[in-house]
């Protein structure tokens, strides 16, 4: 029967997620600025209404959108 040993050596290697950490927060405060704009809040409240309650104020999702985004509908 064979046996096998190990050594364990740690390594002193530099973490890789302090690299990461400034990247991950500016992504983070991008994403809360994004969040906090007038026009997001405006899709996530037209987001929460169904097609059928649009359509009963002669709406449509595609339109809804469309007059929130203005121009940037587009891209």
């Amino acid at each position: 029967m064979a046996t096998i040993a190990t050594a364990g050596q740690k390594t002193a290697a530099f973490p890789t997620s302090a690299l990461l950490a400034p990247f991950r927060a500016i992504g983070r405060f991008m994403i809360t600025l994004a969040e906090a704009s007038p026009q997001m809040r405006a899709l996530n409240r037209l987001s929460q209404h169904s097609d059928a309650e649009l359509a009963a104020k002669g709406l449509t999702r595609e339109g809804e959108i469309r007059r929130i985004l203005g121009g940037a509908a587009a891209l």
